[in-house]
């Protein structure tokens, strides 16, 4: 697999409708009390607030509701205190339509708000991880996650990094394509190269990365 040249509009909302299709359901199966789990993840967050975070930071695209500090830690916190009296029902339902409407807003960005649909695929493996359910950070979503990670890390001009994984038949290419830098390389599975551009952890994962540090990788820091 190698990343396109040319950014694929729809690849965002693919990635939310196949992480909705498997994610929504899965929230509605928990009693309310697995909501109050804390996301290791997300220091000080409960389940129920990375998925307020998460409903909150889609409607925004999609109402395009953008204040001066929006995504910033306060403004983050201020969207999980809106929704503190409501029920972990209606988080979820606003979580479902967000990412149902999401992806055509997305589309038309020109890429702005590419990597919001690769952090709420991102934040539900946060979810499945807190609950101890298997597959965080991978499951259908994986290949759309991967494509778009590649694109990201490209648009942003990160350090390029070719990835040989255990799971995926071609190498990945991550970040700048242009040549202009010797590439950094990974050897090990698809979900630990996603939590390692993550900032996840990768506690007793097997691989093998040179070339650059851990936390050099991480797109969300």
């Amino acid at each position: 697999m190698t990343s396109a040249d040319v950014r694929d509009p729809e690849l965002p909302g693919r990635l939310l409708i196949t992480e909705r299709d498997t994610l929504i359901p899965l929230l509605r199966r928990r009693p309310d009390t697995d909501f109050a789990r804390p996301v290791d993840a997300c220091p000080g967050w409960s389940v129920r607030d990375v998925l307020a975070h998460c409903s909150a930071a889609l409607l925004r695209v999609v109402g395009s509701r953008f204040e001066n500090d929006v995504f910033s830690p306060e403004a983050n916190d201020r969207d999980i205190a809106e929704r503190a009296d409501w029920t972990n029902a209606r988080v979820v339902d606003e979580l479902e339509r967000g990412m149902t409407d999401a992806g055509p807003v997305i589309a038309a960005s020109g890429g702005v708000f590419d990597g919001i649909a690769l952090g709420e695929w991102v934040h539900a493996g946060d979810v499945r991880e807190a609950w101890g359910e298997p597959g965080a950070y991978a499951g259908a979503g994986l290949p759309y996650a991967l494509t778009l990670l590649a694109a990201v890390t490209r648009e942003r001009g990160h350090l390029p990094l070719h990835a040989d994984l255990d799971d995926v038949d071609e190498p990945v290419r991550l970040g700048d394509v242009s040549g202009t830098r010797t590439p950094a390389r990974f050897i090990g599975d698809a979900a630990t190269l996603v939590r390692l551009y993550s900032g996840r952890t990768t506690a007793g994962a097997s691989y093998e990365l040179a070339g650059v540090k851990e936390d050099e990788l991480n797109i969300f820091g």
